[in-house]
């Protein structure tokens, strides 16, 4: 596993430990569900595109995949947006969405340099 597989593995389940610790409603558990797979499918999508069937392949996951850090992201902001009783850590949240930024930053630069 190479430094990007386990630091995508690393934050998904970050992520799912976030997810344990929000209050019990309906939209903590949606909005839980959703940052949930799109957190995971970062990682699942970078590991197909090294499996790749050719460069176009390898290209398409990885747009995938950062387009699953985007869409981690906006869920992470609507959590942290809906917090009106600050139950949640502002820094977890805050921490979360610097890393999946992060993360989408590092496979922009892989699709560019791909693309080359």
């Amino acid at each position: 596993m190479n430094e990007l597989e386990c630091r995508a593995l690393k934050f998904a389940i970050d992520v799912r430990l976030f997810v344990k610790n929000l209050p019990r409603n309906t939209a903590s558990f949606e909005d839980g569900k959703q940052v949930i797979k799109s957190s995971g499918s970062i990682g699942a999508n970078y590991i197909e595109a090294n499996e790749k069937l050719g460069e176009k392949d390898l290209v398409f996951r990885m747009k995938i995949a950062r387009k699953e850090a985007k869409e981690t992201v906006y869920w992470l902001t609507i959590i942290r947006g809906s917090n009106e009783s600050g139950e949640i850590s502002i820094e977890t949240i805050d921490s979360l969405i610097d890393e999946a930024n992060q993360l989408r930053k590092i496979l922009s630069a892989i699709i560019n340099k791909l693309s080359s």
